[in-house]
Order: C-alpha cells, then sequence, then structure tokens
C-alpha cells in the first residue's frame, strides 16, 4: 500500500468515528458513504477501512488516535481537506452535525494544524541556526 492509499485507509476509519460518534451508525449515514464513494478512486481503501471498523466496533477514540497517529507520521497533504468535506458530509446524513460529531471534526483539523505548525516552526529555527 503506497502513502496515498494508506491515507485514504485512514480516511475510512476517520469516517467510521464520525458515524458512530452518536453510538450508532445510522441508515443515512452509510447512504452518505455509498454516495461519497460512488465515483472515488479510492473507494476500496475508505470502504474496506470504514466496515473493518464497524464489524469489529472498535472503540471510536482509539480509532481516532490511530488516524492521527498516520496522519502526523504522513505530514501535511492536501488530501485532509477532503478528509474534513468528507466527514462533514456523513455527519450532515442525519439531523445535522451534532455536538460529538463536531467535536471530532474540529479536533481533527485543529489537532493536525497545530501539529504542522509546531513542525513548521522546528524547521525555521534550525534554518537560523
Amino acid at each position: 500500500m503506497d502513502k496515498t492509499e494508506r491515507l485514504y485507509d485512514v480516511l475510512g476509519e476517520m469516517l467510521y468515528v464520525v458515524a458512530m460518534a452518536d453510538g450508532v451508525i445510522q441508515a443515512e449515514e452509510r447512504q452518505a458513504l455509498k454516495k461519497f464513494l460512488s465515483n472515488h478512486a479510492y473507494k476500496g481503501e475508505i470502504e474496506g477501512s470504514f466496515y473493518y471498523e464497524e464489524k469489529n466496533n472498535h472503540n471510536i477514540d482509539e480509532v481516532y488516535k490511530k488516524v492521527l497517529d498516520c496522519c502526523h507520521s504522513h505530514g501535511p497533504s492536501p488530501i485532509y481537506v477532503e478528509f474534513v468535506e468528507a466527514m462533514k458530509t456523513i455527519a450532515n446524513a442525519v439531523d445535522g452535525i451534532d455536538e460529538k460529531e463536531e467535536k471530532y471534526i474540529q479536533s481533527f483539523s485543529a489537532n493536525l494544524l497545530a501539529r504542522f505548525q509546531r513542525d513548521a516552526e522546528k524547521l525555521m529555527r534550525r534554518d537560523d541556526e
């Protein structure tokens, strides 16, 4: 699996986290996922990891941490914009984005931004030395 495939695999895991944030994956969320994936180049990776996490009923906080670890290791990527859009699509599928879903969406964005800013600052300090 190359780096891009791994990122999309992780996207499926993150979508599982958002869908399960309220305790259950609802039919509307499944439909939203299906629609999102209908013509996606990485449908297999996203779908496979989403359903793997669901089948094994993994703890969403643990999955979320695994997602962040992978994204931190990967570094900055324009694909993260798609992550956030996809999370919002799934979260909006049933009565809009609820508080728990919003927590994961906002945390994901804020966490990566803070991490990459720290990394950039470290690089700039090294360049100044």
